[in-house]
């Protein structure tokens, strides 16, 4: 399923969720400028769970660039469709979950999902030493919160059947809870030594991001005032 928008509008410019985006695609031209180099950079920047288990490596790297990465890998990406992919699902879901909460408190709401979604990857997968990148752990945020706020939403949605494509209106709740279950039970499956980012992807990252934004929305959100006549 793919989706294509929802019928939600925002009632204000969502400053923060272009900001993210311009960040993301500003970080990945910078990615293709390494050329050779990008291997180190993202070695560097992104999420080694092994670093957080092992007492070497962790006196040996030190506190900064330990902790560092949680928030550094948010901002890489592996390729056009990873980056565009995720930069999609967040300007479909973001504008509402930043109407809701506001600019500057939407952004330490996606930081936090970040954070829980690294931790879930890490604990997820202890002994892995591959570097672990991309904005999806805190988009899934946006989506558990979206999922919390808007449920009744309608997302306008491609569907794949058989060989053939057909755009439907899905309900957020079913739309978003299909999304949900599908990373869940994808999780499930690679739970064991060193198979918990099978095939690329960080199951236990989405998993974590998304729980993490049904947490933190109920923290965080105000009460939605009625517009002014």
């Amino acid at each position: 399923m793919i989706p294509l928008k929802d019928t939600i509008p925002s009632e204000r410019y969502p400053i923060t969720t272009v900001f993210l985006i311009v960040a993301n695609i500003s970080v990945f031209f910078y990615e293709i400028s390494l050329g050779r180099q990008l291997p180190e950079l993202v070695k560097f920047a992104g999420v080694v769970p092994a670093r957080f288990f092992d007492s070497h490596l962790y006196v040996s790297q030190g506190l900064l660039r330990s902790y560092f990465p949680i928030f550094t890998s948010l901002f890489l990406h592996g390729g056009w469709v990873h980056l565009l992919g995720n930069m999609l699902y967040l300007w479909i879901f973001a504008d509402n979950v930043e109407d809701r909460l506001g600019h500057f408190k939407f952004l330490i709401f996606y930081l936090l999902c970040g954070l829980g979604a690294s931790l879930a990857h890490i604990f997820a997968n202890p002994t892995s030493s591959v570097p672990s990148i991309g904005a999806s752990g805190a988009i899934a945020g946006i989506l558990g919160a979206y999922f919390i706020l808007y449920p009744k939403s309608r997302v306008i949605t491609l569907v794949p059947i058989f060989f053939f494509f057909q755009i439907i209106k899905l309900p957020a709740f079913i739309f978003l809870g299909v999304w949900f279950l599908m990373q869940f039970f994808s999780g499930m499956l690679t739970l064991g030594p060193g198979t918990a980012q099978a095939g690329g992807i960080a199951w236990w990252a989405h998993i974590g991001g998304f729980l993490s934004g049904i947490f933190f929305i109920l923290l965080l959100k105000g009460k939605k005032h009625p517009k002014r006549k």
